[in-house]
């Protein structure tokens, strides 16, 4: 349980999901939050890491730091995306354990589940199938973050913890157009044809692949729920060998209805196209989010209601997305 007084190490403070994080423990009352840019520490770094918790000592670390990005990004970039996640998550791990740090929070991802898994994902369906190939460097570097986890629990008696979100989205997102997620990626698109007046938009896919999606601050509030819960009280619902917790909405829609939802927040008047060349990834990702639930926490940011809120920070920010 965090305690008011705790100094907590947020790692990716900058992301979306950590500045939602951020953002909720300042709302919360937490004032001991300690946070370094990229540039002023790189996680990769073992030494730079070492001598920033020896420095510092944080009593919680929340790790949320990582380089992710949509199938375009994960198919271009594979050595970038299972190098520089396995660094992170290996340094931090292991220099909060050398310096004491009594809990810590890793923040992976539903890619974790078999390409094939069946529906929704529970969490025992963990290494039971091969996984889905345009993302595979990156699963199973946030496999190997909940293993890290596990494996300093048992051997150290860590509290190490580990939430697995679905698809996010939300304010601070990134609006590339190549190496963005589904949705900020067709916000971007529906408002640039939109300004432009262009009769079409391209979407990647069939269109018949189904996802789900979170907002970001529903994701923040159950990684502070989880960090908050009694250590028996997470237990009770893992096992010393299947310690993470799904983190989503458990409904999910097809892209299809997802682009038309999106056109309709951004106002958009043209046609939508569908790309049939392009990968649709994963059939159907939707996530068991039982044990979660049993905890005390559920979401609160219906699907709708999160794209226009998203749109709209967009809107006011656009201008920095001009140049990608």
């Amino acid at each position: 349980m965090i305690d008011k007084q705790d100094k907590i190490y947020l790692a990716g403070h900058r992301g979306m999901v950590g500045s939602a994080i951020y953002r909720q423990l300042i709302e919360a009352g937490y004032q001991n939050i300690v946070v370094r840019a990229h540039a002023e520490l790189d996680l990769t770094d073992q030494v730079a890491v070492r001598q920033f918790m020896e420095q510092e000592r944080p009593n919680q670390v929340i790790l949320a730091a990582a380089k992710v990005g949509g199938i375009h990004a994960n198919n271009e970039y594979p050595a970038e995306f299972i190098y520089q996640n396995l660094m992170m998550e290996a340094n931090v791990v292991h220099q909060a354990w050398q310096i004491g740090c009594k809990q810590l929070l890793f923040l992976g991802s539903s890619c974790i589940y078999p390409k094939f898994a069946e529906q929704p994902m529970a969490e025992e369906a963990l290494l039971t199938g091969i996984l889905e190939s345009t993302n595979e460097p990156y699963a199973i570097a946030k496999i190997t973050g909940i293993k890290l986890c596990e494996s300093y629990n048992r051997q150290y008696g860590t509290d190490y913890r580990s939430v697995m979100p679905t698809n996010l989205y939300g304010e601070n997102d990134n609006f590339h157009l190549e190496n963005s997620h589904v949705i900020p990626a067709l916000i971007r698109k529906f408002y640039d044809a939109k300004v432009s007046d262009l009769a079409t938009v391209s979407v990647w896919g069939t269109g018949n692949a189904m996802r789900e999606f979170l907002h970001v601050d529903d994701m923040a509030a159950a990684c502070l729920h989880v960090m908050a819960l009694d250590k028996e009280q997470y237990q009770s619902c893992t096992t010393p060998m299947l310690s993470h917790l799904n983190v989503g909405t458990g409904d999910d829609v097809t892209v299809r209805e997802l682009a038309k939802t999106i056109q309709c927040v951004v106002g958009y008047q043209g046609q939508i196209s569908w790309d049939s060349s392009k990968p649709d990834g994963t059939p159907r990702k939707l996530m068991n989010i039982s044990k979660l639930k049993s905890l005390g926490w559920q979401p609160k940011i219906g699907l709708k209601d999160g794209l226009a809120r998203t749109y709209q920070w967009f809107v006011e920010h656009q201008g920095q997305f001009k140049q990608q």
